[in-house]
């Protein structure tokens, strides 16, 4: 099982980095994408009786390149590449990953469909995880991402960097897809594991690149804020055993002292110099936490502050949620709990859970406990759940 893990994390990891090279080399990402699958199907299966090539990348961008050669040959095709086969194949660039993403979030797909196909081609996850982090059945998210790679097809997208005018309005589903990665590495939605490093390593490196790329976005550093003072704490996330740790009882000498440092300059140099966005807002939250140094001094005035401007200017269910978190620290558990939204989601349910248990309704806070451990798919949350039902 660990060697097969181990495939699977090497070749989710090289996966974005070959399909931007063989796309920027053959301009077709559709048919890019599949040749690229194949070539993924190869070492799955040979690597293991042959062992993994010393350069798994070009191996794989090799394979990836010679198929997509026979899948785009035809009569037509064939007078336009007779003299390709012979060629080298593409190298790895670093602006390649970047490329990819702004052409997954092409202005001819809707949001609705630039989310999932980026986060298949670039950020590696497999239909069924796009899916729950999405909270759309897998057979939809496979149809959106299917007819999203023939709409670039038809609309002749190309694979270079978009001009100014277009840039922008690709900008916020870009952001929006590298937090969705990063969330699903931080906390993954199912699985034995909390965290699949590999993934949140994997949005924060692409999120230096976006901010690197545009300095003058101030989102873009309010994201990379947001995903280095999260990532700090997971150190402490997880006791000795795998099992949740929550915020208030984690032992914040394990935190990534450099990461909250680097992460608060960010957060307070964009908020200085550029207009707030909800990912500056949210950075700002995740510093005050970050700069307590107990769960019992930190700053929940300022928190629920931050969250009342963050519902404001981007009002959504979780935000909703975690104001009420924040009201229940400044205002009591009897405050929050009446303005808890009555949804079925399994995280209400173990927020109302939690004030329940505060206020001593313990028998109605066993229940929900137990209710929002049926309702996620982490094995450690669930464990933690059903532990506080307990």
């Amino acid at each position: 099982m660990g060697v097969l893990t181990g495939l699977e994390d090497l070749l989710r990891a090289c996966a974005p980095r070959v399909l931007a090279a063989v796309t920027r080399r053959y301009g077709d990402f559709g048919d890019a994408e599949d040749a690229v699958q194949e070539a993924l199907l190869a070492a799955a299966r040979q690597w293991p009786a042959e062992g993994v090539p010393h350069d798994p990348a070009a191996w794989l961008i090799r394979v990836a390149s010679r198929r997509h050669i026979e899948l785009v040959r035809s009569e037509q095709a064939r007078r336009r590449r007779e003299a390709q086969p012979q060629d080298p194949p593409p190298e790895v660039r670093g602006d390649d990953e970047l490329a990819l993403l702004l052409l997954c979030c092409h202005p001819a797909l809707t949001p609705a469909a630039q989310v999932p196909l980026t986060l298949r081609a670039a950020g590696g996850l497999s239909t069924a995880e796009i899916a729950r982090a999405l909270l759309l059945p897998e057979s939809t998210v496979g149809q959106r991402i299917s007819r999203a790679k023939q709409r670039i097809r038809e609309a002749g997208a190309r694979f270079v960097m978009p001009p100014g005018d277009e840039l922008g309005a690709r900008l916020v589903a870009v952001r929006q897809v590298l937090y969705l990665i990063f969330n699903e590495g931080s906390t993954a939605s199912s699985g034995e594991r909390l965290h699949r490093v590999e993934l949140s390593a994997e949005a924060i490196r692409l999120t230096r690149q976006l901010r690197d790329r545009l300095p003058a976005d101030g989102e873009a550093a309010g994201l990379l804020a947001l995903m280095l003072l999260t990532d700090a704490r997971r150190p402490a996330r997880t006791g000795p055993d795998g099992a949740l740790v929550p915020l208030a009882e984690q032992d914040r000498s394990r935190w990534h002292s450099g990461m909250i440092a680097e992460g608060v300059a960010i957060v307070t140099d964009a908020l200085r110099r550029f207009p707030v966005g909800p990912f500056q807002v949210q950075a700002a939250i995740a510093a005050v936490h970050a700069e307590a140094r107990s769960a019992a001094g930190t700053d929940w005035a300022q928190i629920l502050g931050l969250y009342t401007l963050l519902a404001a200017i981007a009002p959504g269910p979780m935000v909703t949620l975690n104001r009420v978190v924040a009201l229940a620290e400044v205002d009591g558990p009897e405050a929050a709990l009446k303005a808890l939204p009555d949804d079925d989601h399994y995280r209400v349910a173990a927020v109302r859970a939690h004030l329940l248990d505060r206020v001593g309704e313990h028998d109605a806070a066993r229940a929900e406990f137990r209710r929002a451990a049926k309702g996620t798919l982490s094995l450690p949350e669930r464990r933690y759940l059903e532990t506080r039902a307990g």
